[in-house]
């Protein structure tokens, strides 16, 4: 079965708030077994428009997982301190085997 993951662009407007969406989020997170392959470090934008400045990518055991946690109630209360506290765009993708 292939994976699944969360390809996340985000620029963050109040880092405080953000952090409420971080420490919301972790049970969500925790319980779908996410792993965290890139979280905000180094990048360089080679083409395109201006994605933001933190960008993320979270690895999940297939597709349903990385639905799951998305649309768990954990996730989306957390959700409403990101959207408080940041513009992004979150894509769900099913990887390769």
């Amino acid at each position: 079965m292939a994976k699944g993951y969360w390809i996340a662009h985000v620029e963050v407007r109040d880092p405080e708030r953000y952090k409420d969406y971080v420490a919301g989020a972790k049970p969500a997170f925790e319980r779908h077994e996410a792993k965290f392959l890139a979280r905000g470090g180094a990048y360089e934008q080679v083409e395109g428009e201006d994605l933001g400045a933190r960008h993320v990518v979270i690895e999940f055991s297939s597709l349903a997982q990385a639905r799951a946690c998305y649309f768990s109630p954990e996730y989306q209360a957390a959700m409403q301190h990101r959207l408080a506290a940041a513009t992004g765009r979150i894509l769900i993708v099913e990887g390769v085997e």
